[in-house]
Parts: structure tokens; sequence; C-alpha cells
């Protein structure tokens, strides 16, 4: 898996014009060697000669945390007193186009330029992003079990199965933490639960508000779940729950809400550009007079990132292809009022879109 995937990134750099890919921070080391460095100020840097052998280059203290694979790429661990930039340097070479990954910290990026001059530097998603977007069948396997995963903590908040009334955003926020913990993920990495007026704000953090009876709860929950080889892949779903009755107006906003995203999922077709999957979502909240309401695109690709290519938005002309993996979330959000979220990670496949997650889709009233 590892030299395959080498391999495929030589070729596009070759056909990019690139020397050398930098990798430190970030999703690509693990995607491609399976290690993920620590946010450090001391650096770790896959460098990954088009034409030769990579050579991860890690501090001494953090080697016992790397499974080497000799077959697949060196070694090299430096002391404290040791510089990494010349290490890095050295092994760059002759090199004269770097690609370096777009988390790197810019302390490192910085002296790297300095120390390199001569070499000009971009930014090696665009050699790699590319790569990551399509999703071979091992990817996908981890992924639909993510998406069961989180299925389960949602179809329990739609039961009833975790109390609303009466606690805090906050503490509810925590429950599904551990609940994302507990189906087999390795990380929370975001649990937005929003209840009243703070649904109409897409990214609330939660806090102190009491949940009360009578309004909307919006839940967006996700996590990153391990994979063989190293590299883990998110889940990411929202649901959204009444504490009681809903208003006929909350339902009315709810069926247009419906529609579009069940209109946006099916549009999801191999070709199919991505700025007309977000169009297919727009177009049924714009009809209702709603379209001032949902100001964010409808959807990201997902993998080892919460968020990575491809993006459903206007202006991505590029067109699906088979194992790209993306969210469909469009909303509706009334400041002041309530909002609602409706998300599902959706395969492209052969045969047409495939929706990985499958928790009930309709507005549910909750007594707890």
């Amino acid at each position: 898996m590892h030299q395959d995937r080498l391999d495929r990134v030589r070729a596009a750099m070759g056909s990019a014009g690139i020397d050398v890919c930098l990798l430190s921070v970030g999703p690509d080391l693990p995607w491609l060697i399976g290690y993920e460095a620590m946010p450090l100020e001391r650096l770790t840097m896959l460098v990954v000669p088009v034409d030769r052998e990579p050579t991860l280059v890690v501090p001494q203290l953090e080697v016992p945390r790397v499974v080497h694979h000799p077959e697949v790429f060196a070694l090299r661990g430096w002391g404290e007193t040791a510089d990494p930039i010349d290490i890095v340097a050295d092994l760059v070479g002759s090199a004269r186009r770097a690609a370096i990954g777009n988390r790197t910290w810019a302390q490192f990026l910085v002296a790297l330029q300095r120390r390199l001059p001569d070499v000009g530097f971009s930014e090696a998603s665009a050699v790699i992003g590319p790569l990551r977007a399509v999703k071979d069948p091992a990817e996908l396997s981890v992924l639909r079990a993510a998406g069961a995963a989180v299925d389960r903590i949602a179809a329990e908040l739609q039961s009833g199965g975790i109390p609303l009334i009466g606690r805090t955003e906050a503490e509810v926020s925590a429950e599904l933490g551990r609940r994302i913990l507990a189906e087999g993920h390795h990380r929370v990495n975001f649990a937005i639960v929003a209840a009243g007026e703070n649904a109409a704000s897409p990214h609330h953090e939660p806090g102190g508000r009491v949940i009360r009876a009578g309004e909307v709860v919006l839940c967006d929950f996700g996590g990153t779940m391990h994979a063989e080889g190293g590299a883990g892949y998110c889940s990411d779903i929202t649901r959204c729950v009444v504490t009681g009755e809903p208003t006929p107006e909350m339902r009315g906003v709810y069926d247009v809400l419906f529609d579009a995203q069940r209109a946006a999922v099916a549009a999801g077709s191999v070709g199919t550009t991505c700025e007309a999957v977000d169009a297919a979502a727009r177009r049924p909240i714009t009809e209702a007079g709603y379209g001032e309401f949902f100001m964010h695109r409808t959807g990201h690709g997902i993998g080892v990132e919460e968020h990575e290519d491809p993006y459903i938005v206007l202006g991505n002309t590029h067109r699906l292809e088979v194992g790209n993996v993306y969210s469909v979330e469009p909303g509706i959000y009334l400041p002041g009022r309530f909002g609602f979220r409706l998300e599902d990670i959706v395969a492209t496949t052969a045969s047409g879109p495939e929706s990985l997650n499958h928790a009930d889709h309709t507005l549910v009233a909750v007594d707890a």
C-alpha cells in the first residue's frame, strides 16, 4: 500500500515538474507512510525526491513512535544539538522545485527558504490532493465503518436515548464525544450541539446554554477511526431533533431542507461537477425563499482529513469520479430563532451516489 502510494506521488510529481516533496505535520504523512507527526517545535519531515528513496527526518526522541518500513523509506533521527533544516537541505540536494505540505509550520518553511534560496516552493496539495481525493476500496471500507458508527449514535439521539432537556449543550457534546470513542473511533474531531437560537449559528461552540422543551437541537459530530497502515479516516454527520412537538413553521422549513439534501445526494453521479451538486441543494432552498439563510457551501471531501478535496461549492468545476467521498450538508439558519442542517457522507460509485449514513432523515420529536 505505502509503496503504491509513493509511486503514484512520484508519477504526479514528474507530471507537475516537481523535484522533491517535503511533508511535515498534517494528513499527507500518515496517508503516505502511516506515520502521524506530533505538532512540535522539533521538525519532522518526509523528504520525497522524484527519483530517489524517501527519507523520514524525525527527532530522535520520536523515533520509537515510527513504524519503519525500510523497503519504503529511510529513517534518520536527529539529536537535540543537530540542525534538522540542514539535514533536510542536504537531502533536497540539487532540486530546484519543491512541493511542501500545506500544514507545514511557517517557521520551517521560512528557514528552508533561507537555506535553499534557489529552490522554488509550491503547495504539495496540488500534487497529493487529487490522489487522496480518490479513495480505494480499503479506504471506502473504513469510511463506511466510521459512518455506521456515527449512525448508531444519531439513532440513539433520535430515539431519546441521549437526554437533552435540562442539560447544557456542553454536557450533551461531551456525551457525544464519549460515544464516538466507544463506537470505535480513536479521536473526537468535533461534537457541535446547538439549541434554539444557537442552532442558527453553523459553527456554534457548545456552552452553558441549557436545553429547554419545545426547541430545535442541532447535533453535528464526527471523529477519526484507525485503519490498517496508520492513517485514520473521518466520520461526519448532522441530525436535528425537536424537544417536543415541532411548530408548523419548523416542519415547513425542515421539509424544504429535506428535499434539498435529497436532491443534492441524488445529483452526485460520475461526471457531475461539484458546483452542480451544490446547485442541486441550493435550488429548492432558494425557490422556497430561504436562499439568503443558506450561507455556506454544500459540502467538503472527507478522508484522512475532516475537510479535504473535493469541495462541493459554486465555482468548483471538478467532475466527480469513482472514489470521491464528500459531505452533503445544506442548512437553513434563521437568526435569533432556530436553524437546521442535514448531513450525510456520500461516495461516488460507478452505479451512482452511495450514502454512507442511514440514520433517519426526518425531523424527529423527542421528549427527553
